[in-house]
């Protein structure tokens, strides 16, 4: 089976001799090294100026990705990326963009959780918050809140990814003890930073508003399972319809800091507006905030070039044009974002050329990482430019649970030691050609099962379109697993039909289209990165069917168990057994105009993507 037509199987071929070039110099066209680029970009400026009341930015959107929902938990049916997310309706906590900690206090809608000695009682102190409406936020909407999310899994599994069967908000009822106090009651008591990662992902609606299941009708007890089911069903109706995003009354009730001003359903760009009753942290001197929707890399590029664009990120294959960018009057900062690995994901699912049955095989999965020069990939001209760090683990860049072995590769690029994972158990590696079973069964020096004699190793890679790492990477790995005959065919994929489409856990009829896929990064809870939902069984978003009992307990245990320090155990584990291939983690670079200003540690959330414009202004 191939994906990829005639004249684009030649520009991939054309591309893949020029990666590999570029790989082994490390360099520009020029000559010029990439060892020092990082140096460029290291320092976050200081706040600083006179504050200026006014004025509007226009902020670049990730190129490929745009918003089409608003509602905040959109069902998986409708392949929705919610629009705003974090500034029209703000989460019970705040995510932090610091990697030892989960939640930013100051910025959450509540104190932090008190926890009962059986961890099954949580009181939570709600702040001064109100409606834009001028209504106070109260304990019943975090209620609400809650009941609204346990109906949309009870309409699906699939509708938020964070979920795993019998797991949050599974078991937990929610009471509001006073106005602004909400008590919950756990059935399995949870480990209390894992809990705190789950809370900052509860979103909190408007009970006095959204309680309803059809226009005009009466406010429901959306404590009545039924009721809560209707009530989503017509938020969730709602939200589908594009045009009425900016206008319908429902979505100008909001807690956060904006407003929304107008949709562009063709685009995906969106402005908002300062919502002038928010009680939260920050000043909101900025008048508008446009987010412009953007296909490509270098049509962001050309707009930091013209001037236009006041915030957003450069992609790693323009380093080059930092020094300019600085030049013309723009701020720019990089690092890895904390809680953040790239992967080739792996389908333990897709049974095409036996596929399954090969990668199954711990041996066959080593071999592969052995074929990643990470260290290379990041010298590259071709693929990060300089601008990446080497990663090995789930756990991330700093990361509080650091694994075992380190800052170690277990599996360090190798292409001799890879060959060497075959020959050891029963392949003739034919380098250059197709390399075969030859000795097929289950012992120690044999295939392993269900691999027949004379069987090849084949798969397909599905690769995102952006931003322009992935593929170059992606082609660099295929030209080396043919050396040592392992044939990979690439197909080139947008970011939204990925998310759409290329996922066992929701859509299981894609799996045999798919046997990894690089969507680039995964983000998981900054200060508690826990693989919950993603590498346990029943996760909803393990993409790839990757099932391992000893995972699934040490996921357990770092999710209900007290100390929190088996959770470097957990990372440990799923590191060294692969249920991914690990790439280097780029740094995520921000861009933003000289005359703006702000927090530091606001400018720093950008690299997860968390935007905080009301704390930032144009100064003198």
């Amino acid at each position: 089976m191939n994906h990829l037509p005639g004249p684009r199987r030649g520009r991939l071929g054309v591309a893949l001799v020029a990666v590999v070039a570029l790989l082994v110099s490390g360099c520009s066209g020029g000559g010029a090294s990439t060892k020092d680029v990082a140096k460029k970009y290291s320092a976050i400026p200081d706040e600083a100026g006179k504050p200026k009341d006014g004025g509007t930015i226009t902020v670049a959107l990730t190129p490929g990705l745009s918003p089409n929902y608003i509602y905040p938990y959109p069902p998986a049916a409708a392949n929705g990326t919610v629009i705003a997310r974090g500034l029209l309706w703000r989460a019970l906590y705040r995510p932090s963009g610091a990697g030892d900690q989960v939640v930013d206090k100051d910025l959450s809608m509540a104190e932090l959780p008190e926890t009962s000695a059986d961890r099954k009682t949580v009181t939570i102190k709600l702040k001064d918050y109100q409606w834009s409406n001028g209504n106070p936020v109260t304990a019943d909407d975090v209620v609400f809140s809650l009941d609204l999310l346990k109906a949309a899994l009870a309409e699906s599994p699939g509708n938020w990814s964070f979920y795993t069967p019998g797991q949050f908000p599974d078991g937990v009822t929610a009471e509001a003890a006073a106005d602004d106090t909400v008590t919950l009651h756990l059935e399995k008591a949870y480990n209390e930073s894992y809990l705190l990662s789950m809370l900052a992902l509860l979103y909190v609606m408007p009970s006095q508003d959204w309680a309803i299941a059809k226009d005009g009708g009466p406010r429901l007890d959306f404590t009545d399972p039924e009721n809560a089911a209707a009530i989503y069903r017509y938020l969730t109706k709602q939200s589908e319809d594009q045009s009425s995003f900016a206008t319908n009354p429902l979505w100008q009730v909001v807690n956060g800091p904006y407003k929304l001003k107008s949709f562009d359903s063709t685009t995906g760009s969106f402005s908002l507006v300062p919502n002038r009753d928010y009680s939260g942290p920050g000043d909101s001197r900025l008048d508008r905030v446009d987010f412009k929707a953007f296909t490509s890399a270098a049509a962001v590029l050309n707009q930091y070039k013209a001037g236009t664009l006041t915030v957003g990120t450069l992609d790693s294959s323009f380093v080059t044009e930092i020094d300019k960018l600085k030049k013309d009057g723009y701020h720019v900062y990089g690092a890895p974002a904390p809680a953040r690995f790239d992967a080739l994901t792996i389908n333990f699912e897709n049974t095409v050329d036996g596929f399954d049955k090969v990668i199954a095989q711990p041996y066959v999965r080593q071999a592969l990482q052995h074929l990643i020069d990470q260290k290379g990939y990041v010298a590259s001209r071709g693929i990060y430019n300089g601008a990446a760090s080497e990663n090995y683990s789930t756990g991330g860049a700093d990361s509080p649970y650091p694994p075992a072995f380190g800052d170690a590769a277990p599996y360090p690029y190798d292409p001799a030691a890879a060959a060497k994972l075959l020959t050891d158990h029963g392949w003739k590696v034919d380098e250059g050609g197709r390399t075969t079973c030859a000795n097929p069964g289950t012992g120690a020096d044999q295939c392993g099962a269900g691999i027949t004699k004379g069987q090849g190793i084949s798969f397909t890679i599905a690769s995102a379109n952006t931003p322009a790492y992935v593929g170059a990477r992606d082609v660099a790995f295929v030209s080396e697993a043919k050396k040592i005959g392992i044939e990979i065919k690439a197909i080139t994929k947008s970011l939204n039909y990925m998310y759409a489409n290329y996922g066992n856990s929701f859509a299981p009829a894609k799996k045999n289209e798919w046997a990894m896929q690089d969507y680039g990064p995964l983000y998981l809870a900054a200060g508690y990165p826990s693989s919950n939902t993603v590498f346990n069984t029943t996760g909803s978003f393990n993409l790839g069917s990757y099932s391992n009992k000893d995972v699934d307990k040490l996921i357990d245990e770092s999710t209900y168990g007290a100390d929190p320090a088996v959770l470097a155990d957990e990372i440990t584990t799923i590191s060294e057994d692969l249920p991914v291939l690990f790439f280097p983690t780029p740094h995520t670079l921000v861009v933003w105009k000289d005359t703006l200003t702000g927090p530091p540690s606001s400018f720093q959330s950008l690299l997860s993507f968390l935007y905080t414009p009301e704390l930032w202004y144009f100064h003198e």
